[in-house]
């Protein structure tokens, strides 16, 4: 991957982590419930990874074959998913492919910011 858009990649991933740690936070009532839910179940109640991966795939104009492209690229070296919904075409394959990728990789990602923010957490 050229530098630039290995750059992109990087950014996009950055803003996903950014969000879902805020939302996860959000709708689960703090870091430590939403991290125990993201550790349980990272599609749990709260949690959604696979929406909001879907989401942020529209945001980002990357719910396409291009687009798809483009995030597996940056994930060839990873271990290749499980893909849970069906695809109807190569493109579509590659669509749910990148999707169930990125997921992966966000939810861990968003586990090592939840705890990073608990260790820094001041308590009372």
């Amino acid at each position: 991957m050229d530098a630039h858009a290995r750059q992109q990649f990087d950014f996009l991933l950055n803003a996903a982590i950014e969000r879902f740690v805020e939302r996860c936070e959000q709708r689960c009532g703090g870091p430590v419930p939403a991290l125990a839910r993201l550790r349980d179940d990272p599609n749990a109640e709260g949690v959604w990874v696979d929406e909001f991966v879907q989401a942020l795939f529209r945001d980002f104009l990357l719910d396409s074959a291009d687009g798809a492209a483009f995030v597996l690229q940056a994930l060839a070296r990873r271990p290749v998913p499980v893909i849970t919904t069906p695809a109807n075409s190569i493109g579509d394959f590659m669509q749910r492919l990148a999707e169930q990728a990125f997921a992966q990789v966000l939810a861990r990602k968003t586990e090592e910011a939840l705890e990073q923010r608990l260790a820094f957490q001041v308590t009372d």
